[in-house]
């Protein structure tokens, strides 16, 4: 699981996948998307922001199960990691479908020229998590004054944001960046710690000791594993978006009804992963995934409040490079409302 919140993009970061990206479209269109061998298939390359997790629990039974399949795809994900700019690769024509951790990579894009749009979102809460421990707890953001609180380095936004939120003074808190392991709340260094509350191996060391304080009920509602694709994509093949999203909500519904099958599925795509470890976490992911949200309007939905929500406090905190983006540049309702008859209803 990811923990690199904002997927590594900074706006410097930001600007030179612009760059890279309008390098790669001088020859012809900034996307482009070749059918795959077979004359009646489409070929979907999606990009990750990260390396493939529990988090593509859908996206991997629908491909096993042939769902692609029966709406005319051929389907692959493609890995990202730390030296690779997801969004600069999907803006690039490299791939055709992305996802990134969290939706803020989105916005950040958008307002330095990039032209990805959302059209799902796979986690209607974020996993972001401020982990305590019981002899210092913390459970609400005014616990924070007065303490050390250690997240990595593109955790600091998240932070600030969270503070301004809560009206918290940030000269109340003192904020340490540290890397991705639980150790320094264990030996005292910071009373509170970052993570995913979906990766659960590195949580194990927490123990019975673990407070949890979300980002989200903190009052910061960041979506999780958005989808995206730029607004080329979405103008001239629209009908294979729409097949795309499709074929994903039916793995989604599918692990959601079948967690065990869908977990032997997720270990079989990749044989590194534990399975005890995913059999624990799988029931978090299903209910990120699904909720009263979803019940009602699909897996996938997301609302345009939230999404103007979230361009506020990052204007607010003077994160865009030049104007902040607006809410339609950002994110598309169009996707979810071709497929509101076919994405699963569950929660």
């Amino acid at each position: 699981m990811p923990h690199a919140l904002l997927n590594g993009l900074s706006r410097r970061s930001l600007l030179k996948s612009m760059g890279a990206a309008a390098g790669l479209a001088g020859a012809g269109s900034l996307i482009s998307i070749t059918p795959s061998r077979a004359a009646d298939t489409f070929k979907v390359s999606m990009q990750l922001g990260w390396l493939a997790s529990n988090g593509n629990l859908g996206e991997i039974c629908a491909n096993k199960l042939g769902y692609f399949a029966d709406e005319g795809l051929e389907f692959e994900i493609i890995p990202g990691g730390p030296n690779i700019d997801g969004v600069a690769s999907v803006a690039s024509g490299r791939a055709n479908l992305g996802q990134v951790s969290s939706s803020p990579s989105l916005m950040l894009a958008r307002a330095a020229g990039i032209p990805v749009k959302c059209i799902a979102a796979g986690y209607q809460q974020h996993p972001y998590t401020y982990f305590s421990l019981k002899k210092t707890p913390i459970t609400k953001p005014e616990d924070m004054i007065g303490k050390k609180i250690g997240t990595q380095a593109t955790g600091r936004i998240l932070f600030r944001a969270l503070l301004a939120k809560n009206g918290i003074p940030e000269d109340k808190v003192e904020l340490v960046i540290i890397g991705s392991d639980m150790n320094p709340l264990m030996t005292g260094q910071v009373d509170a710690i970052t993570g995913w509350k979906t990766n659960v191996k590195a949580l194990e060391i927490l123990g019975d000791q673990r407070v949890d304080m979300t980002l989200w009920d903190a009052g910061i509602k960041l979506y999780a594993n958005p989808f995206y694709v730029t607004d080329s994509t979405l103008a001239d093949h629209g009908d294979k978006v729409d097949a795309m999203i499709r074929a994903i909500s039916r793995g989604w519904g599918f692990a959601r009804e079948n967690p065990d099958k869908a977990v032997d599925y997720l270990v079989e795509a990749y044989p590194n992963f534990d399975k005890a470890a995913e059999m624990e976490a799988v029931p978090l992911v299903l209910d990120y995934s699904f909720n009263a949200a979803t019940k009602e309007n699909g897996w996938g939905t997301m609302t345009k409040e939230n999404w103007q929500d979230q361009i506020d406090i990052y204007s607010e905190l003077d994160q865009f490079q030049g104007k902040a983006p607006t809410v339609d540049e950002v994110m598309t309702l169009s996707v979810l409302e071709a497929t509101a008859d076919t994405r699963p209803k569950l929660g």
